[in-house]
């Protein structure tokens, strides 16, 4: 398990919420589905699961900034 600062978060159109992060050690930055969509019928987006960024199809802009 690795230190993680949060970025900042964002609702997706499906209504899933993302959070994005930054690993303290590395300064990877990786995106996580924090809440799935009620609605949602993506396989990929599953509650605590790391988004890949070929399977994102999107580019998250962060609308929330954590200080």
């Amino acid at each position: 398990m690795s230190v993680v600062r949060l970025l900042g978060f964002a609702t997706l159109n499906c209504g899933c919420v993302v959070g994005k992060y930054r690993e303290v050690a590395t300064s990877r930055e990786v995106t996580y589905i924090e809440e799935k969509g009620p609605v949602c019928d993506t396989h990929q987006h599953r509650r605590n699961h790391t988004v890949p960024s070929h399977h994102q199809g999107w580019t998250p802009n962060v609308q929330a900034k954590a200080s």
